[in-house]
């Protein structure tokens, strides 16, 4: 993609001469690479198809491992770690105080609503409208069974709420977040809006209604892998449902839609017994990150490099974005599309990626930063150059490997004892990106 640099001044008159525009952030949970058509998937996706052809794919989309922390991400503009989340999280997530993406667009005039998974607080003293959504709609925690809602068995099993009131429906999960979802976006006005759409399709347990199953191609025979066709198929219709919904109220032609998803695939028990028994098909998922390696919870590309596609007709030229963005770039992005500049230094690990994703300039050159769950494993990329840093066990030293991305996008090849030296420098560039960890955590 050709990249033009302008002027910082002139990028923000040219923003504040032009409507705001509506953003509409999607989410899918635990989507892997090669689970989408447009990258050799087995499931059809029309839909997304049709937006990454018509779009800008961003093949170098970055997100955590793992849920929780990339949504700290998305909703701070931080590496999850300053907050301390580097794991699924049920308690809150973030300081009372903190300044987060929908509360930022609503000191800018926007309307905000969120509808599908939050699990940055899964009770509803903890919901998201605490922290600057008008609307809020879904599971407080994490993924839920698709019929019944329920997350996990314990404390936080019963999570189905809509504005802070937990409530009880019928229904598919991914049938209600995209219902509730066109009929917000139908009851819009003049005002620009943010709407964000995390569903909790294709994480487990999946159990998809017959008529997906019949949609399913013959070709794809285990029980697992057909529900599991069906939900990435069903997601993909209801990503379509959604731009029907924009354009029927007239709003597409103003607004950005991002598709991602937040971390890679994954290939756990989808009847796994920590969720309240529902007849669920029995066997491993079949998340695919193939060509890259590794799966959710791991800091290898397959963990946290996700299929991602950015979409505005007429603003956006189709093509595809080759740079490194990150999912914590989102947030100082969209409030510079708003004309927002917040009143005080929020911190923000990322930056605003609008200039060069539109052609209209270049990415400033930066260093990107990884936790996995427990600070266990870390990881630094710099340009092509990524380390990956594993905790031992007990008594043994932490494992370090060294990778050229521009050559081995599927990191097989390790570099880290034949360029000591390169290895080293990205080691002081993740401790010092590592000393800001914990800085804004939670007191528990």
């Amino acid at each position: 993609m050709r990249h033009i640099l302008i002027p910082a001044c002139l990028f923000a008159c040219l923003l504040q001469a032009a409507p705001k525009p509506n953003i509409v952030f999607i989410m899918a949970d635990d989507l892997g690479w090669a689970d989408v058509a447009f990258h050799g998937g087995s499931a059809p996706t029309p839909h997304l198809d049709k937006l990454a052809r018509e779009g800008v794919e961003m093949t170098r989309h970055y997100v955590a491992p793992v849920c929780s922390p990339t949504r700290t991400g998305l909703m701070t503009g931080r590496f999850w770690s300053r907050f301390g989340v580097t794991s699924p999280q049920n308690e809150r997530a973030l300081p009372w105080d903190t300044i987060t993406l929908p509360s930022a667009l609503k000191a800018a005039g926007y309307e905000t609503a969120l509808t599908g998974k939050w699990h940055l607080g899964s009770l509803p003293e903890w919901g998201p409208n605490h922290y600057g959504f008008d609307h809020s709609y879904g599971s407080l925690a994490g993924g839920v069974g698709p019929y019944n809602h329920f997350y996990k068995q314990g404390p936080y099993s019963v999570t189905w709420h809509r504005n802070g009131k937990l409530i009880t429906e019928d229904g598919h999960v991914t049938d209600l977040i995209t219902g509730e979802a066109v009929k917000w976006i139908s009851g819009r006005g003049d005002k620009p809006f943010f709407l964000y759409v995390p569903y909790t399709a294709v994480h487990l347990p999946v159990k998809e209604p017959q008529d997906w199953l019949l949609k399913v191609p013959a070709a794809i025979t285990d029980e697992v892998a057909r529900h599991y066709a069906a939900c990435v198929m069903h997601l993909d219709d209801s990503v379509g449902r959604i731009i029907t919904a924009l354009e029927q109220a007239g709003k597409r032609q103003n607004t950005l839609l991002i598709f991602t998803s937040d971390n890679g695939g994954s290939t756990s028990q989808n009847n796994d017994t920590k969720y309240p028994a529902d007849d669920y098909p029995k066997g491993a998922l079949p998340g695919s990150n193939l060509p890259l390696r590794g799966k959710k919870g791991d800091l290898h590309e397959g963990g946290i490099r996700v299929p991602t596609v950015a979409s505005w007709p007429g603003v956006l030229k189709p093509g595809r974005f080759e740079d490194p963005a990150h999912i914590s770039d989102w947030m100082p992005t969209f409030c510079a599309l708003a004309g927002h500049a917040p009143e005080r230094d929020l911190k923000w690990d990322g930056v605003n990626i609008w200039p060069a994703l539109s052609g209209e300039g270049a990415l400033v050159a930066r260093s990107l930063y990884w936790t996995a769950p427990g600070f266990r494993s870390r990881a630094v990329l710099e340009g092509g150059w990524k380390l990956v840093t594993t905790k031992g066990k007990p008594g043994e030293p932490e494992q370090a490997e060294l990778f050229d991305l521009s050559t081995d996008p599927g990191e097989a090849r390790d570099l880290a004892s034949s360029q000591p030296e390169r290895a080293a420098a990205l080691r002081a560039t993740l401790e010092k990106l590592a000393a800001s960890d914990n800085d804004s955590k939670v007191p528990r």
